[in-house]
């Protein structure tokens, strides 16, 4: 077989190649589709899609939802969205939904809340559908010292003109928690709280609290309040037993003090004593002495000893008597 012979085998390859390429490179399929919805999308932009690395089902698709749902979206628009990391179906849906509900939303401020990291699709939906926030049991405490416990829920409806850069759900939670302590702790007893649940929602609604958020409170419900703890009992029972501690702790160094000065007056006695003895030591040195001398005869110092001797004899007697009396006291 001669090369002539194969040559029509050879153009049917090459044509079948082409073909395979073509509609692998080019989505003709997709632009088959956007032409029966009405889009007028060239092939050589689908061609430049290609090649800027798009898929091109991920913007088209979009495109032709929202050609159907009558909003002027560009296809430039679409793929610089794509191409800056968005999300370009969810920013679509959530267009349409903003256009069914009257909504005013341009596809600009769309994307800047998608790009931000926020579901542009839910702050729609939230602004349709007010959502439900609960919080915690807030603990607070009247001026009678009683603690009482609130849970309150908080009906909020997304603000889209502030959701970029606004405060979540959390800042709204705090915000209301700080004006529940405060509505309690300026109640003068708890069971004002008890009889009007509803003046703490009117108080912290006044308040304005959803400013500077992405959220509109649209109501704050006090669901249930519950009686805490006596914190003022508590406390002057605290502050009690610190008294009772600190006067506890004077007295012991009060004791102590007194311990100390008696050992000290025990130990001056003992010092007195030991010069009495000193003292008497040098006694009987005088009275030799003094014999020797002259000064003293022999009759002055037998009267001394009878002196000592009558005195010895008294206080004995003294000692016996006193026994005695406590012996018959017993």
């Amino acid at each position: 077989m001669s090369i002539y012979d194969l040559m029509p085998l050879i153009v049917i390859a090459v044509i079948l190649i082409a073909v395979v390429i073509l509609f692998t490179f080019i989505p003709v399929a997709l632009w088959i589709s956007a032409l029966a919805a009405g889009v007028r999308v060239s092939i050589f932009t689908l061609i430049g899609m290609r090649l800027r690395r798009v898929v091109p089902n991920r913007v088209i698709n979009p495109l032709i939802k929202a050609h159907k749902a009558g909003l002027g979206v560009k296809i430039n628009q679409l793929e610089s969205h794509y191409l800056a990391g968005g999300n370009v179906d969810r920013v679509v849906n959530a267009l349409i939904a903003a256009h069914r509900a009257n909504i005013e939303l341009s596809f600009e401020r769309a994307a800047a809340i998608d790009l931000a990291g926020r579901d542009v699709l839910e702050a729609v939906q939230m602004s349709v559908n007010p959502e439900v926030i609960e919080t915690p049991f807030i603990a607070g405490i009247a001026m009678d010292g009683i603690e009482v416990k609130a849970k309150a829920r908080i009906t909020v409806r997304a603000n889209i003109d502030r959701l970029v850069g606004g405060a979540g759900e959390d800042t709204i939670i705090a915000r209301v928690g700080e004006g529940v302590v405060s509505t309690i702790g300026s109640s003068d007893t708890h069971a004002k709280v008890l009889e009007n649940p509803d003046s703490i929602s009117h108080t912290v609604l006044a308040k304005g609290l959803d400013a500077g958020t992405a959220f509109e409170i649209l109501s704050i419900d006090i669901a249930d309040v519950d009686i805490g703890k006596n914190i003022g009992a508590i406390l002057q029972t605290d502050q009690a037993e610190a008294d009772k501690n600190i006067a506890q702790a004077k007295a012991e160094e009060r004791r102590a003090m007194a311990v100390a000065q008696e050992q000290e007056m025990v130990a001056r006695v003992q010092e007195m004593r030991a010069k009495v003895v000193e003292a008497e030591a040098d006694v009987p040195q005088a009275l030799a002495e003094a014999l020797r001398s002259g000064k003293m005869g022999v009759m002055d110092y037998l009267n001394y000893q009878n002196i000592n001797a009558d005195t010895d004899m008294r206080d004995t007697i003294g000692k016996l008597t006193k026994e005695n009396d406590d012996h018959d006291k017993e």
